[in-house]
């Protein structure tokens, strides 16, 4: 290379090549001080654009874990509810039963048929007041339940969703409550046991409908839970910094700028040579 006072070429391309080694040094220690690869578009645009997608896709997810987790408080309520119904309607046919028996009189007959009668009331009180949350009620004729199919959103997608609907079932379960009578002999508790029964198949019937939605909630919920910590691993491989490369890169880059900061010094005096020929 000629000897030149108006440019210093090993200079200028040291001096490039310290601007390179500068720049990768200031990416890798943002990436150590960020914990992200991706700390703006220009690191990667493609990346971070696929990041975002699968990052909003982990918030929904975690927002349908947050909902199917109250849906099942929701259907455990309803489902304690039906529980004691049922140790009602067994009380029920204890006392159906025992009436049905002339070794009963009347005093018996009314003491069994008063009974009778309060637990059918209170059968009656489960279903109007059981309520979930702000006092919405599950069970009734305009309760949560009663209306219809209710709709739980589980998952990030719109179509992630789980029907519930066990309004028929309420309602067969209401009517059969509503057939129960006071009895005062051996006939009328005769038909109260078949009363009874009919409540309790038909709570049963109910109670199996909503476990049967219970447990796929449960398998949908951890399905849930799979995907968002898949999505999530695909995220961090995209976002997250690896450490062992980025410090490995961080002292790359300062031994090439000490290095380059010393040769560039010896490229500078190089001008010196030009003047001692001129003596």
């Amino acid at each position: 290379m000629a000897l030149s006072i108006q440019s210093n070429m090993a200079s200028m391309s040291i001096q490039n090549q310290l601007s390179r080694s500068n720049n990768d040094l200031s990416t890798a220690l943002e990436r150590l001080g960020s914990g992200f690869r991706i700390n703006s578009a220009k690191d990667d645009a493609a990346g971070l654009q696929i990041a975002t997608r699968l990052s909003a896709q982990v918030r929904g997810q975690e927002a349908g874990i947050y909902n199917g987790n109250n849906a099942q408080s929701m259907m455990q309520t309803a489902e304690g509810a039906f529980e004691e119904m049922t140790n009602i309607a067994y009380r029920m046919k204890e006392l159906a039963t025992q009436g049905a028996s002339d070794t009963n009189g009347a005093d018996e007959w009314a003491a069994q048929s008063s009974e009778y009668t309060a637990l059918a009331a209170e059968l009656t009180n489960i279903m109007d007041n059981t309520s979930f949350g702000d006092g919405t009620t599950l069970l009734d004729a305009a309760g949560k339940f009663g209306t219809g199919a209710v709709e739980f959103q589980v998952g990030a997608s719109a179509a992630e969703t789980l029907d519930v609907d066990i309004s028929v079932e309420l309602g067969n379960v209401t009517t059969a409550i509503g057939n129960a009578a006071a009895f005062t002999n051996v006939a009328e508790a005769q038909t109260e046991i078949g009363n009874v029964d009919t409540i309790i198949d038909e709570i049963g019937t109910a109670r199996a409908e909503l476990g049967a939605s219970m447990n796929r909630l449960d398998h949908t919920m951890t399905n849930v839970s799979n995907m968002k910590e898949n999505t999530q691993a695909a995220a961090s491989q995209l976002m997250d910094a690896d450490f062992a490369a980025e410090t490995s890169n961080m002292t790359k880059q300062q031994l090439l700028m000490n290095s380059g900061i010393s040769v560039l010094s010896t490229a500078n005096s190089t001008t010196q040579m030009i003047g001692s020929l001129l003596r």
